[in-house]
């Protein structure tokens, strides 16, 4: 990109996990989740929603939960993934189904690759992202050097 440099930052080894599920996908969330709840449970997990309600009383481990995505949940990881407090994005959405919140989502997906975190948008790379050894370790990723940016625009 030009413009912008990067510089490395490094995901700890307990993560901190971003979930996000349209309704037509919450089931199939839910069932994920407590599929890998053993693996889950050894990482921070924040929701939008209902869907961090959902998860809660499903997994019985702790989930913070923003508010709806169509009510601006979705701009809320969105600003964790930005400040680098959410390290993960799983986010089963409805690819079948408009949504009313699409720039949000759109918006959404862009922070995440902007940032260089992993996402998983269905059961399947979600899987591959879970089983990678990499969920256990740290982890070094490049990611936007926002004070070198900061110092050529002031």
């Amino acid at each position: 990109m030009i413009g912008i440099s990067f510089t490395t930052a490094t995901l700890a080894a307990r993560k901190r996990i971003a979930l996000v599920a349209h309704d037509h996908c919450k089931g199939f969330l839910l069932d994920w989740a407590e599929r890998h709840k053993a693996t889950l449970s050894q990482h921070d997990l924040c929701a939008t929603g209902t869907t961090g309600l959902l998860l809660g009383q499903r997994l019985g481990l702790p989930v913070e939960s923003m508010i709806s995505g169509p009510l601006g949940g979705d701009q809320q990881v969105g600003a964790r993934i930005a400040e680098q407090q959410v390290d993960m994005l799983v986010f089963f959405w409805d690819p079948f189904e408009p949504q009313p919140h699409d720039p949000d989502i759109k918006a959404l997906l862009r922070v995440a690759a902007v940032w260089n975190i992993p996402v998983a948008c269905n059961e399947c790379s979600a899987d591959y992202l879970l089983s990678s050894p990499l969920m256990s370790e740290t982890h070094p990723h490049r990611i936007p050097d926002y004070s070198a940016y900061l110092k050529g625009r002031v």
